[in-house]
């Protein structure tokens, strides 16, 4: 009886068990979320509140500090700091006392409140059904968002009012009992910020009728009044400055990212750029609005909002940074048929939403036009080009999946494999590939430049590397240098090949792997990954004058000319890197990862051969350019295989010979009359021809 009981139904137990695991792990990842944002949400109220007073919420205090436009009996426009509607100014006149007198701790809070609210409204309005895991973790997720986005930010630091036409709109659309209340809601809205009077026609052509005419009537009521209280104010918003066009700063500004802001960048004026601003203005709106009443049909409403909100930000004569929260709103839509494409969308929002343009794009006049505007454009984008899935589409639940390599077992007990390093056998996406490589250089650049020392520290760790060297007989670099200064023709070749190969070879070997063999890509690439982020911890630890900046050495620094040593910045360089990230050598670490890679995957030999003498011209020209000393590439030598082997301890050995045979899961996604079927798995190892 005892042995029966033990072994009866062994399955229950087992499912029992998993689904009590998953429940565990689950409570404690929503624990950790509200955690995060409670911790992001002190940071940014920690941030503005230590912050002097006159360098924070300057907007506010613009309005209601001492002789603000609020508080004079002129006119609100009078200094045209005021960039709100006649019907705010109404409105926010009554409240100037009480402002001014909580101008830190109880606007901040307030403020934050709103954004709270905000999260949880979005995270309440996502449509349905929404399975267990996202209920849970949704609002923190939303909230943490908003938290680390540039408008709440913007609205926090600057004491703005934005938050609240964008709450009014959710409140209308996703918890006002009754449509003359939801109506009303965004009517107040539209008052505040005109723009938004386009939800009047999300509202009627989705058969909220009577919510589109309470939202009109709404905003003609409070506009009238204004106007009745205001005259003169009134006349200077809608006639003079045409619904609020060019208050607030030139409206040519990068912060502007509307439409009309863009096209002041791009050089047209006058006739033109009103002529263009008319014209696009009308197909965005008329796409964006069909794209909307499109997804409000199919249940999906809160994508709908937030595309008329992108429609607005496109059309609105100023929309400036803390007003543009309706962008980071879009990432609810579900784009692309992949698994692997599907977080293209939701990442490359958040980047455009949370970082500086200048990491997001590099720093090339080509590209300044779609960087002064990636939030214009991802506002585009959202209300007219992105082709978010139907709800209807068997690809809206169920993406076609990403193919995993058979798993292996942990290397260590105690260590477990990363589940971000899983062994992928399928292509990544390409743009998703160049967002996260270009954020995370940007990310390593502005460490590498931060973790100086100190240039005495530095100095002194370079005696230190000296002192070891000639210990070990190995200070060979003012031999080296002085003879390769001695031979024009090479010291031209090693200069070149210093400032040329460091980046080039690189990107050409991730290029290459990624194109012929996307399984090794990954893994090359963590490997990459771990190695920089090794360099980067000895750069803040031990920061190290290299031989061309040390006195008294005689080293000739062949690549940027004679140094000024009674400078303590030597000249400009300092403003572009770090002169002190010496130890360990990336210039040698990235050479020898190049090529290691290669002498590994090439399938033949003289490519092998050809790859392992790049590190060797490598450490030849930072040694004969004064660049590095020699323990600085023992150094690269180091962290390179320590990133070998940290992907080996947490992704397990390369999935570069799996074959298609040992692909686990599905390979294919639901089937679709008239669909093309899913890519088949690429090729692996191919032998080497004779």
């Amino acid at each position: 009886m005892a042995n029966a009981e033990h072994r009866g139904r062994p399955a229950e137990a087992f499912q029992a068990a998993a689904v009590g695991d998953t429940g565990s792990r689950l409570h404690t990842a929503r624990l950790g979320l509200w955690l995060l944002a409670a911790v992001l949400a002190v940071r940014q109220v920690a941030a503005v509140l230590t912050t002097p007073r006159g360098e924070r919420l300057t907007d506010l205090e613009t309005w209601f500090g001492h002789d603000g436009v609020l508080q004079v009996s002129g006119s609100l426009y009078a200094s045209t700091r005021f960039t709100g509607t006649p019907f705010g100014g109404l409105v926010l006149k009554p409240l100037t006392r009480s402002a001014e007198q909580a101008l830190g701790w109880g606007w901040t809070f307030g403020t934050l409140l709103l954004v709270v609210a905000l999260g949880l409204i979005a995270a309440r309005a996502l449509p349905q059904p929404v399975g267990r895991r996202t209920a849970s973790l949704a609002a923190p997720v939303a909230i943490s968002l908003l938290m680390l986005s540039l408008p709440v930010r913007n609205t926090l630091w600057l004491g703005q009012t934005s938050i609240i036409p964008v709450l009014l709109v959710l409140l209308g659309c996703f918890v006002a009992r009754g449509q003359r209340a939801g109506g009303t809601l965004i009517g107040v809205a539209a008052a505040l910020q005109p723009a938004l009077l386009l939800f009047a026609p999300l509202l009627w052509f989705t058969g909220r009728r009577r919510a589109a005419a309470a939202s009109g009537v709404t905003f003609a009521t409070g506009t009238a009044l204004a106007w009745a209280a205001m005259p003169q104010d009134s006349h200077t918003y809608w006639v003079h400055h045409m619904g609020g066009a060019g208050l607030g700063g030139r409206a040519d500004d990068l912060a502007n990212q509307s439409l009309h802001g863009a096209l002041l960048r791009l050089g047209a004026e006058g006739p033109l750029e009103i002529g263009l601003f008319l014209l696009i203005g009308a197909a965005v709106v008329t796409l964006g609005l069909r794209r909307a009443v499109r997804y409000a049909h199919d249940g999906q409403l809160l994508l709908a909002v937030a595309i008329t909100g992108c429609a607005a930000i496109v059309v609105s004569p100023a929309a400036w940074q803390h007003q543009l929260l309706w962008v980071l709103l879009t990432v609810v839509g579900a784009a692309g048929r992949r698994a692997s494409d599907r977080l293209v969308w939701p990442v490359a929002v958040v980047l455009v939403m949370t970082l500086p343009a200048q990491m997001i794009l590099p720093e090339m006049p080509f590209l300044y036009p779609v960087r002064d505007n990636a939030v214009l454009l991802a506002a585009l984008a959202a209300a007219t080009v992105i082709p978010f899935l139907s709800r209807t589409s068997p690809y809206f639940r169920t993406p076609v999946p990403t193919r995993y390599a058979e798993p292996v077992p942990t290397r260590f007990r105690h260590v477990p494999l990363l589940p971000f390093l899983r062994r992928v056998v399928t292509r990544p996406n390409l743009l998703l590939e160049l967002l996260l490589i270009r954020v995370t250089y940007a990310a390593y650049s502005k460490v590498r430049l931060a973790a100086t020392g100190g240039r005495e520290r530095a100095e002194e760790h370079a005696h230190q590397i000296l002192d070891l060297e000639r210990l070990l007989h190995l200070d060979i670099e003012h031999a080296v240098n002085h003879a390769v200064v001695g031979i024009g023709r090479l010291r031209n070749f090693f200069d070149f090949y210093y400032t040329s190969f460091h980046f080039a070879v690189p990107l050409t070997v991730l290029g290459l792997l990624y194109w012929r063999r996307p399984v090794d890509y990954r893994w090359a690439r963590a490997s990459l990954g771990f190695t920089t982020l090794l360099a980067l911890v000895g750069f803040w630890l031990y920061p190290l004058a290299p031989p061309r900046l040390m006195p008294n050495l005689g080293i000739i620094d062949t690549v940027h000319g004679v140094q000024d040593f009674s400078m303590p910045d030597y000249g400009t360089l300092t403003a572009l890197t770090n002169q002190y990230a010496a130890m360990p050598s990336l210039h040698f670490g990235w050479s020898l990862w190049c090529g290691l890679a290669i002498a590994i995957i090439a399938p033949r030999t003289w490519m092998k051969a050809l790859g392992l003498l790049h590190p060797l011209f490598t450490v030849a020209a930072i040694v004969a350019t004064g660049n590095h000393w020699v323990l600085d590439a023992v150094g690269g030598a180091l962290v390179v295989v320590a990133g070998f082997g940290l992907t080996y301890l947490f992704q397990g050995p390369r999935a570069g010979l799996v074959t298609a045979a040992a692909v686990t899961g599905p390979v294919s996604g639901p089937r679709v009359p008239g669909a093309r079927p899913p890519d088949p798995a690429p090729a692996q190892e191919e032998p080497a021809r004779k």
